[in-house]
């Protein structure tokens, strides 16, 4: 079985892996800006590097966030172009999951039962969600929100939202960088399909409303 994984929350990245969760080929840029002049590059290169054809690939995951609008629509469309045009199933995970997959994995180690993962969503807020550490798995518990970082609970926090304010969230350090990659996505998948549990559609999780709006009727000049 081969997935092809795709993740835009942050930074632009995909990678294509087993249905063992082994993975054969990967990019990511460290630019969360550039998404749609270097995903569909990016892909036909690790592709290419990996001797795949789209025919060959079973399913396709894609990462719905939260993250920007922009940033979501490159990934999520490029998604369903390739899963229309090659006739495979896509599969949607929310985007912090990549995240957690490898933090309740080090909270476990470190004694934590509870955590947080923490991204930047910019105007001085985070999208953030809060997982038990069950024998090193992630399991939701709220999640996910957008707002200021003093909402966040008090709880050990992981990703590069925590490192924007030290001053409130508690950081763990060697994941205060962090960013959702599509690796991480498609491993999280790749559990939860052999587990037999759902995944999500591939519906954007925006959590805010767009800042463009459509204009009102004009009022009558008097």
């Amino acid at each position: 079985m081969l997935i092809l994984a795709i993740d835009t929350s942050a930074i632009a990245s995909a990678a294509l892996l087993t249905g063992e969760g082994e993975t054969l080929a990967a990019f990511a840029t460290e630019d969360t800006r550039s998404h749609a002049e270097v995903l569909a590059p990016g892909i036909s290169k690790l592709l290419e590097e990996a001797g795949v054809s789209g025919a060959q690939i079973d399913a396709l995951v894609v990462g719905v966030g939260p993250g920007p609008f922009t940033g979501l629509r490159s990934g999520i469309a490029t998604a369903r172009t390739l899963a229309f045009t090659w006739n495979k199933p896509l599969h949607g995970v929310m985007s912090l999951d990549a995240i957690a997959v490898d933090a309740a994995l080090d909270a476990w180690r470190a004694g934590v039962d509870e955590f947080v993962v923490a991204t930047d969503a910019r105007r001085k807020e985070v999208y953030w969600a809060h997982y038990r550490s069950t024998g090193g798995t992630p399991e939701l518990l709220d999640g996910p929100n957008v707002t200021s970082p003093s909402e966040v609970p008090p709880l050990p926090a992981y990703g590069a939202g925590a490192a924007l304010y030290p001053d409130v969230l508690h950081a763990v350090q060697d994941f205060s960088r962090a960013q959702p990659t599509a690796e991480a996505l498609g491993r999280t998948a790749v559990v939860r399909l052999v587990r037999g549990l759902e995944l999500l559609p591939d519906l954007p999780l925006y959590l805010r409303e767009s800042d463009a709006k459509v204009p009102g009727p004009r009022k009558r000049a008097l």
